[in-house]
């Protein structure tokens, strides 16, 4: 097939979970034989040809639109972004047939349903996350009650709608009343031999971060509230208390940042907690190779793609017990605790780094669980199949319409030749 995706975020510009699930999407469906066209947004940091073939996969970086604006004005910018990303898509779809559109998550929603209204291709649709959900089951403001909408406009527009866990199944049948046969479930997944740690370079790190007898804690991900890394600093000193000299080390960026930053300075924790900003691919993986635990401890996580990486370094983890990392560790593959329950953790904490034998059987069944569920090849495969059943679906919709489809009268319409009155 011919596949377009969008997406805010493709690698090497990463915020979090999803520009990694984008990006590995797109070389596995390419690998399979696919020929897979991505439309995202411009970055410095990204390469110098807007549009290149990489690894397999055809980028297109959007360059902003006059008047550049910032992220904070959030609404003015994903307008836009999607202005920009649906006008580059648009010409594509001119030049040639696509069998699908591929819209990850309701940052380019308006670019997805616009596209799907001018070419007639049928839209598939992942939500990797609700605001409703990062909110605890609330829409504080006129902000969350847009994102909302949006959301559920997407999914009214896609004809398939994906999901990565059962938990975000029933979460989008419960919230957006969604048909369930119109939702499919497929994991986040991880190339295993992507994660493969070298024992002396992960030596090597930690020798720079603690000393011999310090424990090492690693939590990896965005710093938001819902990311629950406060209950992580909450019972830290519990953690200590019980097994001596231990330090924690938080990778990542986030709007919650400095609320965390003074909640070590109000419980004096600054000699225990180390803020490393946000590490690359690489040095994550050092990282968790480094460490004596992983840890992942959300209120709200539709996934949890993080714990399954932690896996798949041999770092034994422990979650939050709710969303998709409840299946991840459902075969006792890593700890899990009830959600904002520090002393809970601090449990869950303390039998990893206090037994051995514990740690290495969390660390082998973890790794086989990583290999055996979450491999890529077998979820772009998956994916793949969904994107078919909604090309016959959508096939079979526009037969029983009458209306003629928009894309012919577009390739065929003329270019005009203004005069000098226009």
């Amino acid at each position: 097939m011919r596949i377009l995706l969008l997406s805010w975020e493709y690698p090497p510009h990463v915020v979090g979970g999803l520009g990694r699930h984008v990006g590995a999407l797109a070389r596995s469906l390419a690998a399979d034989g696919h020929e897979v066209h991505v439309v995202t947004r411009d970055l410095p940091d990204a390469p110098a040809v807007r549009d290149a073939v990489e690894d397999g996969v055809h980028v297109r970086r959007v360059p902003e639109a006059p008047p550049v604006l910032g992220f904070e004005q959030l609404v003015s910018w994903v307008l836009a972004c999607n202005n920009r990303i649906q006008a580059v898509a648009g010409r594509l779809l001119r030049e040639q047939h696509f069998d699908v559109i591929h819209a990850h998550d309701w940052l380019v929603g308006y670019a997805a349903a616009g596209l799907k209204e001018t070419w007639d291709v049928p839209v598939v649709a992942t939500i990797h996350a609700t605001e409703y959900g990062r909110h605890q089951g609330w829409l504080p403001g006129a902000m969350s009650k847009l994102i909302h909408q949006v959301e559920w406009w997407l999914t009214y527009e896609a004809r398939r709608v994906i999901v990565c866990s059962r938990y975000m199944r029933d979460e989008l049948e419960r919230i957006f009343a969604l048909p369930p046969d119109k939702l499919d479930v497929v994991p986040n997944g991880v190339d295993v031999r992507d994660f493969t740690v070298d024992p002396d370079e992960a030596r090597a790190l930690r020798r720079e971060l603690t000393g011999p007898r310090t424990r090492m804690i690693l939590y990896a991900g965005r710093l938001e509230y819902e990311k629950g890394v406060q209950t992580l600093l909450e019972a830290l000193p519990e953690v200590r208390d019980r097994v001596g000299p231990t330090r924690v080390f938080i990778a990542g960026v986030g709007t919650y940042a400095d609320q965390l930053q003074q909640q070590v300075r109000r419980r004096k924790l600054q000699r225990h907690v180390r803020f490393t900003g946000f590490l690359a691919d690489r040095q994550l993986r050092l990282h968790f190779g480094a460490a004596d635990v992983a840890v992942t401890p959300s209120i709200y996580e539709p996934f949890g793609l993080v714990a399954v990486e932690a896996m798949a370094c041999g770092t034994p983890v422990v979650v939050g017990d709710t969303g998709g990392l409840r299946e991840i560790v459902a075969d006792g593959s890593g700890l899990s605790f009830t959600p904002e329950d520090a002393p809970g953790l601090a449990d869950a904490l303390v039998h990893v780094l206090t037994d051995q034998e514990l740690a290495h059987e969390l660390i082998r069944r973890g790794t086989a669980r990583a290999r055996d569920r979450y491999d890529w090849a077998a979820v772009a495969r998956r994916t793949a199949e969904v994107y078919g059943q909604a090309v016959r679906e959508e096939a079979a919709l526009r037969a029983t319409e009458r209306r003629a489809p928009l894309r012919p009268q577009l390739r065929a319409a003329p270019i005009l030749e203004l005069d000098d009155t226009g």
